[in-house]
């Protein structure tokens, strides 16, 4: 008799979840392939059973059910979400997650007088990025906040910049300027604009690609050399093209530094070649 072909649910699969204030980011790894991954909006008030659902819908649709997960990992910027989401990660997936900190094993040297003081965000960021290019980076992460950070080729983490996001700059705009109406964030045709709607993106825009190319350059001048200057996040592609600093879009950044730190924390390969 032919032997059976092996059960899905033997194979090992790494759950990841980055939570943001504006979006969390869920993603599944299939050994060294992203399976799949989506973006969620943030809700402190949902529920962890409400939260459970939608993940595991999510990932039906991808042809994976939570019994296929082998283990899990967050990162979280939004307190109230971290317990939600351990509570059901153990009740969906029956794993354990790691929630990565500044005593994460992260490849780096954390020179920052308070280590607990940075996002576990920029920390997964950080590691990809070194793991990635092993040479002096900025890493610049367009979220609700934008945050700049400094690793030099020696693995040490320096510090870094946070800036007010473009999308929450935009909205404080709309919010104290009553006869301004909000926009689309998108390219105007010229820098001059003809109209109010253009006017608004072109000074959001561009404006924020200036901010984004001074600080790149005042952060350069401290190093004493220029450095590989990586974007991510979700407004990545938006402000990067309009910048002349960043040299790499990394869309995925976030989720492939969450797998490596639950690698580097587990005993699995530091080789870890597929990032």
């Amino acid at each position: 008799m032919a032997n059976s072909p092996p059960s899905p649910y033997n194979r090992s699969m790494l759950l990841v979840a980055d939570i943001g204030n504006t979006n969390i980011v869920l993603g599944i790894y299939d050994g060294s392939s992203l399976r799949g991954h989506w973006r969620l909006a943030t809700d402190a008030k949902t529920t962890a059973d409400e939260y459970g659902i939608l993940f595991t819908t999510l990932l039906a649709s991808a042809g994976i059910v939570p019994a296929q997960t082998s283990g899990a990992i967050i990162s979280s910027v939004v307190p109230l979400l971290t317990a939600t989401f351990e509570t059901l990660i153990e009740q969906y997936f029956g794993q354990r997650p790691l929630v990565v900190s500044s005593e994460s094993d992260t490849g780096l040297t954390i020179r920052y007088p308070n280590p607990k003081e940075i996002g576990s965000d920029r920390l997964v960021n950080a590691a990809a990025a070194f793991h990635k290019y092993h040479r002096d980076l900025i890493i610049v992460d367009f979220g609700t906040a934008t945050t700049f950070c400094a690793v030099t080729k020696d693995a040490e983490y320096l510090g870094g910049v946070i800036a007010p996001g473009l999308g929450i700059s935009a909205e404080a705009l709309f919010a104290r300027a009553a006869k301004l109406s909000k926009v689309e964030l998108i390219r105007p045709k010229t820098v001059i604009g003809t109209d109010t709607g253009s006017s608004i993106q072109s000074g959001l825009l561009f404006g924020y690609a200036g901010l984004v190319d001074t600080l790149v350059r005042r952060i350069e001048q401290e190093l004493g050399r220029s450095a590989y200057v990586i974007a991510t996040g979700g407004l990545s592609n938006v402000i990067a093209k309009e910048t002349t600093s960043i040299q790499t879009i990394e869309p995925l950044l976030t989720l492939e530094g969450l797998a490596l730190v639950y690698h580097r924390t587990t005993g699995g390969s530091p080789a870890l070649t597929w990032i």
